[in-house]
C-alpha cells in the first residue's frame, strides 16, 4: 500500500516521509482518530515507505521487491497483531491463526471497522481480543533477525484490545526495543490502552479526512449527481467508510434506524410489553451490532437537538432520518438530552463488558419512558 492510495491527509503523510528522510523514525508510535479515515492504511504506507529498496520524494516506489511483497501483505519482515477469537478451532488463538483472512480484508477494504473484522471471522456475538499468548509471539518475531528490510515492523490494530498480562510484555519491548524494531499502533479508543504504554508512544493524530479529498474519492467510485454527492460528503462527517455506508444503505444502517424508530415510538406511548418485546428482539443481534445502533442512536440524539435548536445548517441526517425527525426532535431539549445520552453510553459501556443484552436494552427502554415523558 502507498500513501497515494490513502484518501486525504496530505500534511500526515507528508510528516511521516520527512521523518524517514532525516532518519528520526520513532520506535513506537500510536495512530489514533475516527473510524474509516484511513489509520491502518496509514501505517501500512508508512511501514513500505520505511522499507522500501528506491524511495520517491512522495512515496514508496511501488515496484521494487519490497514494495511488491507489501502490496501482498506478505514481506516477511512485516508483522501484524489484531483482535481475535476463541472457536473456529483454536484454544488459545493468535494472529497468525487468521492472518490470511486479514490479508483478504486488507485488500478488500482497508477502511474497515471491527465489526466488518468480525463479520470476516464469523463472528457478530463475540468480543474479540489480543490475547496473552500473543505476546510470545510477538517476542519470538521480533527477536529474529530482519529478512530483507532494515526494520522489522510491527503493526498493532486496536491494541486498547489487548489483554493486560500481553500489554505489560508489549511494554517491556517497547521500552527496550529490539535493534531496528517499529512499532505502528493503531486505535480508535487510546484511553483504554495501558496508560504506561500511552506515555512512551509519539501521538499521531489522523484527522477526519477533508471535504474536497473525500468529495474526488466518493465520485470517483460511486455515479451520484452534484447534489447527492454533496450531502454524502457533509453527511458522512470525513469517514470513508461512513460515505460508503450512506451510499449503498447498508443493511447495518437501515436496521439502526428501524431500531431508533422502534424504540423512540414504544418509550414515547410508555408500552412496557412492547419494550419487552423489542429488547428481547435486538438482544438477538450480537454485541458489535449492539454497539453499532447505541452508537447510532447517540447521533440521533444529538442531531435531534440540534434540530429542536432551530439550526438545519448544523444538521447531519438522510432524507428518511429527517423526514422522522421533523416529528421527533421536539421532545428532545435541554432538559433531558444529556440524560438520555448518558443512558444510551452506559449501555453501550454495559454491552462492551458482556452484560446481559436483554437486562441491559429494557432497562434502558424503561429509563427512555421516564426521560421521553416525564
Amino acid at each position: 500500500m502507498q500513501f497515494k492510495d490513502i484518501i486525504g491527509h496530505k500534511e500526515v503523510k507528508q510528516r511521516f516521509i520527512q521523518t524517514v528522510k532525516e532518519n528520526r523514525v520513532s520506535h513506537a508510535q500510536l495512530l489514533i482518530g475516527p473510524k474509516g479515515v484511513g489509520k491502518l492504511s496509514m501505517a501500512i504506507a508508512f511501514a513500505q515507505y520505511v522499507s522500501c529498496l528506491d524511495r520517491k520524494d512522495n512515496d514508496s516506489c511501488g515496484v521494487c521487491s519490497s514494495c511488491k511483497k507489501y502490496a501482498k501483505l506478505v514481506h516477511p519482515d512485516l508483522h501484524f497483531v489484531f483482535p481475535v477469537v476463541k472457536g473456529k478451532g483454536f484454544t488459545n488463538p493468535v494472529s497468525d491463526n487468521f492472518v490470511e483472512l486479514w490479508r483478504s480484508q486488507i485488500e478488500s477494504d482497508s477502511y474497515f471497522d471491527i465489526g466488518d473484522w468480525y463479520r470476516t471471522l464469523g463472528v457478530d456475538n463475540s468480543q474479540g481480543m489480543i490475547y496473552s499468548g500473543e505476546s510470545n509471539e510477538i517476542i519470538r518475531k521480533l527477536s529474529l533477525k530482519t529478512y530483507e528490510s532494515d526494520y522489522k515492523v510491527m503493526i498493532i490494530w486496536l491494541p486498547e484490545k489487548m489483554h493486560t498480562s500481553c500489554a505489560n510484555k508489549l511494554l517491556k519491548m517497547i521500552e527496550e526495543p529490539p535493534v531496528k524494531t517499529l512499532f505502528f499502533m493503531v486505535s480508535e479508543e487510546p484511553d483504554k490502552i495501558l496508560q504506561t504504554i500511552l506515555s512512551r508512544t509519539q501521538l499521531i493524530k489522523i484527522p477526519a479526512i477533508d471535504q474536497v479529498s473525500l468529495s474526488v474519492a466518493v465520485k470517483n467510485e460511486f455515479n451520484l449527481n452534484e447534489q447527492e454527492l454533496k450531502n454524502v460528503v457533509r453527511l458522512s462527517e470525513g469517514s470513508y467508510r461512513k460515505a460508503r455506508i450512506l451510499i449503498q444503505n447498508s443493511d447495518e444502517n437501515a436496521e439502526n434506524f428501524e431500531n431508533f424508530i422502534a424504540i423512540m415510538r414504544r418509550c414515547y406511548a410508555r408500552n412496557v410489553i412492547d419494550i419487552m418485546e423489542w429488547a428481547e428482539e435486538i438482544a438477538t443481534i450480537g454485541r458489535e451490532r449492539q454497539k453499532s445502533f447505541l452508537n447510532y442512536a447517540v447521533r440521533m440524539i444529538r442531531e435531534n437537538f440540534i434540530l429542536n435548536l432551530k439550526q438545519p445548517e448544523m444538521v447531519y441526517l438522510s432524507g428518511e432520518e429527517m423526514n422522522f425527525s421533523k416529528r421527533f426532535s421536539p421532545y428532545i431539549n435541554e432538559d433531558n438530552v444529556w440524560m438520555i445520552s448518558d443512558e444510551l453510553s452506559k449501555a453501550y459501556t454495559d454491552i462492551e463488558r458482556n452484560a446481559n443484552a436483554k437486562i441491559v436494552f429494557l432497562d434502558l427502554g424503561l429509563k427512555l419512558v421516564k426521560l421521553l415523558r416525564p
